[in-house]
């Protein structure tokens, strides 16, 4: 057996190792975590918004998720659960990675949020029956080893009425050029081999999977980077970020 995928079908231990690092490493905005803090208003907004679309609530309101039960798998220090949970949500953060886990649950305490906190995977989740109105998996599945078993638990996870939103990066001549050469070679903003261009999927793929498992998608936008703010936002492009919304009936 590949000694990659021993801890489920869809896990890629080499890619847990590399996200299994302290909390100083995830909360740091001068580190390697730098452009997720970058992009987490976005992710945050996003979501949020969704959400609110979905069960017709005002978003302006600070609870506005209140009582809406979210998943986030690959949760890694909780730079997302953080502020979900703060809007209300009931979350539970799933991480195969141990010491991402040990990080996220140690920083919530510091920050007065409760947060379920699990060492686990999706396959796990979905074994044991758990369903949710919102799963989230943003910026993982390029990092596992069998897309279609990811895909096929997540869907598994996302209960009647539910939402699955996804981020990740496109599969394009245009984001090997940004993701990999610019952003690992040339800035040096991740380490080199933190993407593999081969893993990336294209939105229609991700959409067609989760339609298999009656989940249908309701919207897919781009993610680029102001120029002038050097903050991320919601775009037309979606050559290289993109971040998607599939709905279940």
């Amino acid at each position: 057996m590949d000694q990659r995928t021993v801890a489920g079908a869809s896990i890629d231990t080499v890619e847990v190792e590399r996200f299994d690092v302290p909390l100083d490493a995830w909360w740091s905005t001068a580190g390697e975590a730098g452009w997720l803090h970058k992009y987490n208003p976005v992710r945050v907004g996003y979501i949020r918004d969704a959400a609110c679309r979905r069960w017709r609530r005002d978003a302006s309101r600070a609870d506005c998720l209140k009582g809406l039960r979210i998943l986030d798998i690959g949760c890694g220090g909780g730079l997302l659960c953080e502020p979900l949970a703060a809007l209300g949500g009931t979350i539970v953060g799933a991480d195969p990675a141990r010491g991402a886990i040990e990080a996220a649950s140690m920083h919530a305490r510091q920050s007065g949020l409760v947060i379920d906190y699990r060492g686990t995977t999706a396959e796990a989740l979905a074994a044991a029956g758990e369903r949710f109105d919102i799963v989230l998996a943003m910026e993982v599945i390029e990092h596992v080893a069998d897309h279609d078993v990811f895909l096929d638990r997540c869907a598994a996870l996302v209960g009647p009425g539910g939402l699955m939103i996804l981020s990740t990066i496109n599969r394009t001549l245009k984001s090997f050029a940004y993701a990999i050469v610019a952003a690992e070679y040339v800035l040096r903003l991740l380490p080199r081999g933190t993407h593999q261009w081969g893993r990336f999927l294209k939105p229609e793929e991700i959409g067609a999977a989760l339609g298999s498992h009656g989940l249908r998608t309701s919207n897919v936008s781009g993610v680029t980077m102001n120029l002038l703010s050097r903050g991320m936002q919601l775009s037309r492009d979606r050559q290289v970020n993109f971040i998607m919304t599939a709905e279940r009936a």
